[in-house]
């Protein structure tokens, strides 16, 4: 019998918990062995409930163990790619959850450092976004060509998680802990690129309604960097134009919806509902049956390709999550700069 795949844990939080725990446990050939986390405390009640062989003080311990096959990242965005470039130095495979990295520059070492260790599997968690329906998009978008050409593309992801001006700074709007991630654009992109292809230009705007939160570490005030709300032009390399508007300002917002109008049709994506609603030419918007419905599989897809080599359902890769920070620096780039953004960056 084989040896089973050893996996150590490292930011054992509530996506952890939820999401890639029960998925892996199940699995044969698989044995989750250590974790670390920032706090001892919080290590030692995951080691216990779930029964692991190894604490770790320091996440550098873990990836140096050779009780250790693989690196699972749970942590925020500022860890992912220390942690990344350790773990593949150490002959390690690396599961990274989203967002990538804290910022394209991070992203880059990423890439390159798993390029140099083609041996070991690496993967960026997908997100849950749309992926119900993401076999249905794709056979609409390119096998029926239902829309003929894709002329215009909206996307709208609006909720009310920072019209309180009261909410503390926590790690999705603290710079130190996710870098230049803004809301779910990243996630969004990244879904996007899959769909419609990768983009040649951007243009926009940020909106900080609130300047200034209270850090729950220390009490006080800090500067707002990551904005409350990002409006974005864009034009894909197919020459389509786009328009998105993510936002935590509106009360009692619409569903998250993504709008794609071809030459000879449209299609609706509610992300809200994984409802997909299309049309050809002169014909009203009908409900598309989501068959067959694209199953979470991430654990799986990963596991396999380690123990099989065969990486054929690895995605995101490190390379396509390189590519939406490489969107998102753009962005960040024409705010700074008043301008418009070519990509590829750099």
């Amino acid at each position: 019998m084989a040896a089973p795949l050893r996996i150590g844990i490292i930011g054992a939080g509530g996506i952890v918990r939820r999401r890639h725990l029960p998925n892996l446990r199940p699995m044969e050939g698989v044995r989750i062995t250590a974790v670390s986390n920032r706090r001892r405390e919080s290590a030692e009640q995951f080691a216990g409930e779930f029964g692991l062989e190894h604490v770790f003080d320091d996440w550098r311990d873990l990836v140096a163990s050779p009780e250790v096959d693989v690196v699972w990242i749970g942590t925020w965005p500022h860890m992912h790619a220390p942690v990344t470039l350790a773990a593949l130095e150490a002959g390690k495979h690396v599961f990274c959850q989203a967002r990538m990295a804290m910022d394209l520059a991070e992203a880059r070492r990423m890439v390159e450092a798993a390029n140099r260790h083609p041996q070991q599997v690496t993967m960026v968690c997908p997100p849950p976004h749309g992926l119900a329906g993401d076999h249905v998009v794709r056979r609409l978008l390119h096998e029926e060509r239902l829309c003929g050409q894709v002329l215009q593309v909206r996307l709208t992801a609006l909720s009310d998680g920072w019209l309180d001006p009261e909410a503390p700074l926590n790690w999705r709007k603290d710079e130190r802990l996710s870098g230049r991630n803004i809301l779910a654009l990243g996630i969004y992109v990244e879904v996007l690129h899959r769909w419609l292809g990768y983009h040649a230009s951007v243009s926009a705007a940020f909106d900080t309604w609130t300047k200034q939160r209270r850090d729950p570490e220390t009490g006080e005030m800090r500067d707002v960097v990551i904005p409350d709300a990002v409006r974005v032009l864009a034009r894909y390399q197919s020459g389509a134009g786009a328009v998105y508007h993510l936002s935590g300002l509106c009360e009692d917002p619409p569903p998250e919806t993504l709008e794609i109008y071809g030459t000879d049709g449209t299609i609706v994506y509610n992300f809200t509902k994984d409802e997909v609603l299309a049309s050809s030419r002169g014909q009203a918007l009908t409900h598309v049956p989501i068959e067959p419905q694209r199953e979470w599989t991430v654990e799986q897809d990963f596991v396999e390709a380690v123990l099989t080599g065969d990486r054929s359902r690895i995605e995101p890769t490190f390379e396509q999550g390189m590519k939406y920070m490489e969107f998102l620096e753009a962005v960040w780039q024409s705010t700074e700069q008043g301008r418009q953004v070519t990509l590829p960056v750099g």
